[in-house]
């Protein structure tokens, strides 16, 4: 699905079909969109693997070029082994650091990593599964910033319609809402099997003396 898809996916959905008498426009549609596969790729990112060059003696990984970055899954090193070695890590801007105890030696990294998904004029990144949640997201926020507007001004549709708009704008971003937060628990627990954590859980009912 591409961009001119959805728009009529999210039209429809808004009954906003007369291209005649357009409530929104294109533009407009495109804004909420956009601003819905951003929230989307929150919490269900474009899963990528970059391939980072290390250098010798430094546990320091230059991550700059790896643009759209929602969140760092895991980093691999020594890299094509079985089984896969995942190193803890820490990261502070552009820097992602290695605190294993593999030092670098100059040879690369995979870097398993998660990214704004597209939604363009060319096609989608977005699992077909979830096309319908995105317009759904599109059409509520749609739906709240034109009943924000219309509020006090004069409608043909009269003083109920955007109450209307605004109720199922906010009914339509709650279910999105929802819906981000169970899939993204779900992407949680399935990232984090990729590798132990680097700092060991502290027992809440064992003492262990002094």
């Amino acid at each position: 699905m591409n961009l001119t898809d959805m728009r009529a996916v999210v039209r429809r959905d808004l009954h906003d079909e007369d291209s005649e008498n357009y409530r929104w426009t294109d533009d407009e549609l495109n804004r909420h969109i956009a601003h819905t596969v951003k929230e989307f790729s929150e919490y269900i990112p474009y899963e990528q693997k970059a391939t980072k060059a290390t250098a010798s003696g430094s546990r320091e990984v230059d991550i700059a070029t790896i643009t759209d970055r929602v969140v760092v899954a895991a980093v691999e090193y020594p890299v094509d082994e079985f089984p896969k070695r995942y190193q803890p890590f820490s990261l502070w801007g552009d820097t992602l650091t290695l605190l294993g105890n593999e030092v670098p030696d100059g040879s690369n990294a995979y870097i398993y990593y998660g990214k704004l998904h597209t939604l363009d004029a060319g096609g989608s990144t977005i699992p077909t599964q979830f096309e319908d949640l995105i317009a759904i997201g599109a059409g509520g926020y749609a739906a709240v910033e034109w009943a924000v507007y219309a509020v006090n001004r004069v409608n043909v549709g009269g003083t109920v319609t955007p109450k209307e708009f605004l109720d199922w704008g906010n009914q339509k971003l709650r279910y999105f809402r929802q819906e981000l937060r169970r899939l993204g628990r779900r992407n949680r627990v399935r990232v984090s099997s990729l590798y132990k954590p680097y700092y060991p859980i502290v027992s809440k009912s064992t003492d262990y003396g002094p």
